[in-house]
């Protein structure tokens, strides 16, 4: 089985959309998604710095607008039945697409606004996010708990990130878990923490109305790792999750369950592959950068199916 995931905040970097605009027809559509997103993506994605683009409610959108383009080169490629799909955090937008959940248009539209609600979510308090590497899982949750922190992520690998006040972070780096390091994350907010009810709230009152397809592949929740059936239920995870942790250890798990023996991560690739790695290291991997990485990418694909 082919697994296709598309990554979360934090794997946004300056000019990541420059290198796609060396094919003809991807500055249209970026031109098409500032319009809907009422952000300039060509500028934030190929010229904007990395405090800009670190920016919550630019990264987000930037981050699916890689995904997308990548999905665009090589959906043609897939056997879209026989496919599971899952994204980290805002990944799951894009994967929801990839499914078929919504289109192109709609999936910038979403995560548009969501990143908007969580920028807003992020400015009523000094918050952030750590990762916490290594150590047992009981100590660091009940480290976590001792500073008053949440476990926002837990990506298997022996990695968990730490989300809440800048002021307990420090205390958490500064006495961290035994057996374990601590590292400052470049995000702009304790997300999936209840720090984010009120973009929870806000995001959901734009989506109430709005129509969800039933998924055509095998979707993810990154919340439990369950498979998500209907579109109903993929509207209300997406909702959910903005303060809900991210369980990709569950999805991984899920991935084992269900016998999956290739991955490949879409841009802006790398980190989901690299956890992929360390958890389940006999699995097949491919991991796109860029549009230099397509052609292998197809390759990749042709031996997987």
């Amino acid at each position: 089985m082919l697994a296709i995931l598309a990554p979360g905040q934090g794997s946004q970097s300056p000019e990541m959309l420059l290198p796609w605009l060396e094919i003809a027809e991807v500055r249209e559509r970026i031109e098409r998604w500032s319009e809907l997103s009422k952000r300039d993506l060509l500028r934030l994605g190929t010229s904007a710095g990395a405090d800009e683009v670190r920016d919550t409610a630019n990264a987000q959108p930037l981050i699916v607008a890689a995904s997308i383009l990548t999905w665009q080169f090589l959906h043609e490629h897939l056997d879209r039945s026989s496919l599971l799909l899952a994204g980290h955090s805002v990944g799951e937008i894009s994967a929801a697409h990839f499914a078929g959940v919504f289109n192109e248009e709609d999936a910038i539209t979403l995560v548009s606004t969501r990143g908007e609600a969580m920028a807003l979510a992020s400015s009523e308090n000094k918050t952030a996010m750590s990762a916490v590497m290594g150590g047992n899982r009981e100590d660091v949750i009940a480290r976590l708990k001792e500073f008053n922190l949440e476990a926002a992520n837990e990506n298997g690998a022996g990695q968990i990130v730490a989300a809440g006040l800048k002021s307990d972070l420090e205390k958490l780096a500064a006495h961290p878990p035994t057996g374990s390091r601590v590292r400052a994350l470049e995000v702009a907010g304790a997300f999936h923490t209840h720090y984010m009810k009120h973009a929870q709230e806000k995001f959901g009152d734009f989506v109430a109305n709005g129509e969800f397809l039933d998924p055509h592949s095998t979707l993810l929740s990154n919340q439990d790792g369950k498979v998500i059936r209907s579109g109903i239920e993929v509207k209300a995870r997406l909702i959910s999750q903005i303060s809900s942790p991210v369980r990709w250890d569950l999805c991984m798990k899920r991935m084992g369950e269900l016998g999956v023996s290739d991955v490949l991560e879409v841009a802006p690739g790398g980190t989901l592959v690299g956890l992929i790695k360390r958890e389940l290291p006999n699995l097949r991997t491919f991991a796109i950068k860029g549009p230099a990485d397509l052609d292998s990418a197809k390759e990749f694909l042709r031996m997987a199916q």
